[in-house]
C-alpha cells in the first residue's frame, strides 16, 4: 500500500492509503477528503481536483509518468489558488515510488 498525506486548509493532516496506480483524485473520492470532488470523473473536464504539489516531491511525481499535458495546464487556467506546483489529483498515478507524498489542498 502507499500512503500519501493530505494537509487542508486548516493546517490538519490526513493520512490514508491507495493503491498502486490509483489517481490522486481517485484516492480522495475515496476516503472522502474535502475539498477534491471530482465531478468530471478524471477526464480534464473541470479543475475540481486541484492540489498543490510540495516542490521538493515534483521531480518525483514527474518522473513516475505524471508529467504535466498542455491540457492539464489549460484547465488549470480555471482553478482559484493556483501556484507553480498545481496539478490536477486525476493526472497523476500513484506507484511505489511516491509512498509518503504530502499534498496540499488549495483554497476555494
Amino acid at each position: 500500500m502507499i500512503e500519501i498525506t493530505f494537509i487542508h486548509q486548516n493546517g490538519e493532516r490526513q493520512t490514508v492509503t491507495a493503491r498502486n496506480n490509483q489517481s490522486i483524485m481517485q484516492v480522495a473520492l475515496e476516503h472522502k477528503i474535502k475539498g477534491i470532488e471530482g465531478l468530471c470523473g478524471g477526464c480534464i473536464g473541470c479543475a475540481t481536483c486541484h492540489i498543490h504539489i510540495p516542490p521538493e516531491w515534483k521531480s518525483r511525481v514527474d518522473s513516475q509518468d505524471n508529467e504535466q499535458s498542455e491540457e492539464e495546464i489549460d484547465m488549470l487556467d480555471t482553478a482559484s489558488d493556483r501556484n507553480a506546483t498545481s496539478r490536477l489529483g486525476c493526472q497523476i498515478k500513484l506507484t511505489s515510488a511516491l509512498n509518503g507524498l504530502t499534498i496540499s489542498l488549495p483554497k476555494p
